[in-house]
């Protein structure tokens, strides 16, 4: 093993290749934190987080002042160590979003390190489980957009070779059921059609709500309910035959051990930046399968594809593209499977002159 010797950051600004529009919000900007960690080898490990355009200036400050000084000194292949160290140090600010933001772009850095110097896949060093997952995209079918065009986007998708697409939903209810019985009759049966609420709809809302969807077979109705109403998810459960999905708002393994020990979700999607970086995302992953329940992460599918190739119970790829700006080629895919990288480390090709000619004004640090 080797010290860490250096720690550099800086953060990107993206934006959306595509208008982004759900039941609470519209997504205008990724703000992107990088950080390059070096040993005393001189091999070096990148990994990075992502906010949806607020808090980005906060995580770069916590990493900087706090947790960079803490990483210099450390043998950097003992991860789960250094993860549990700089969430105790962290613990006044923990479980939060900041924290676990700024704490997933250390740990993917470390990961890809790691997997650089043992010559490895990171798909490889966590587990080695799958070699393609099957892909369903997300962004033909936010809420703004009009059904035409989602059917549009959907067939395309289909004919691609994706196996499903997901669908925006919180318009007035007789819109969504409209909305999605014209999709379903489009793209007929077999191909899997997912829905998104993002937290907007209270208990009984979400109750009626699923009852009128389940005609169009919907493979998951996701975050109908606020993140924290454990209560009101188990409510819902036991009232549908859609399966409830949850994760993407959740930043503890504990949290997910509610969810699972109290039947109150059956999809798990684990993001791995909201939950703090590779190493807490294989905890949860395992756990879910624990559960006989399969994990399909939120976003973020150039990590993601190598993280649900660990595990042998990862269903899906969300297809959200972001970092192609960023980057010198993309995510492998292959009849509607994303294809993990061959190529040591995390297996994703940063373009940094790239990266630095995007880099936000002021949000550079250096750590020695």
């Amino acid at each position: 093993m080797a010290k860490i010797v250096r720690v550099e950051g800086l953060m990107v600004d993206l934006k959306p290749k595509v208008k982004r529009v759900d039941a609470i919000q519209s997504f205008v900007s990724q703000e992107t934190p990088i950080i390059r960690i070096t040993d005393a080898d001189g091999a070096v490990g990148t990994g990075y987080s992502y906010t949806i355009g607020t808090g980005g200036p906060a995580i770069m400050s916590l990493i900087e002042k706090t947790l960079a000084p803490a990483l210099i000194g450390r043998e950097a292949g003992m991860i789960e160590q250094i993860w549990r160290d700089l969430l105790f140090m962290t613990h006044a600010t923990s479980v939060g979003a900041i924290t676990s933001l700024a704490l997933a772009a250390i740990d993917t850095a470390l990961w890809d390190l790691k997997a650089r110097k043992a010559d490895l896949p990171v798909h490889i060093l966590a587990g080695g489980a799958q070699d393609k997952i099957r892909l369903y995209t997300t962004e033909g079918g936010w809420l703004h957009l009009p059904v035409e065009s989602i059917i549009e986007d959907t067939l395309r998708a289909k004919e691609n070779g994706f196996g499903g697409a997901k669908m925006k939903v919180g318009r007035p209810i007789h819109e969504d059921v409209a909305r999605l019985n014209a999709v379903r009759e489009a793209v007929g049966p077999g191909f899997e059609l997912f829905t998104d609420a993002n937290q907007a709809f209270s208990v009984d809302e979400a109750i009626r709500r699923a009852r009128h969807y389940e005609a169009a077979d919907i493979g998951w109705l996701e975050e109908p309910l606020t993140a924290d109403d454990v209560d009101g998810h188990i409510r819902l459960c036991e009232s549908t035959s859609i399966p409830i999905a949850v994760g993407e708002s959740l930043y503890s393994s504990l949290h997910f051990r509610d969810y699972l020990q109290r039947r109150a979700c059956s999809i798990v999607q684990v993001d791995v930046a909201r939950i703090g970086g590779i190493t807490p995302w294989l905890k949860v992953a395992h756990l879910a399968e624990t559960f006989n329940v399969v994990v399909c992460p939120h976003f973020l599918m150039e990590l993601h594809v190598a993280l649900c190739a660990a595990v042998p119970n990862a269903r899906w790829v969300e297809y959200i593209p972001q970092l192609d700006s960023l980057t010198t080629k993309g995510m492998t895919i292959a009849d509607g499977y994303a294809i993990p990288s061959a190529e040591a480390g995390l297996g994703i090709a940063w373009d940094f002159d790239a990266i630095g000619r995007q880099t936000v004004e002021g949000s550079n640090f250096l750590t020695t």
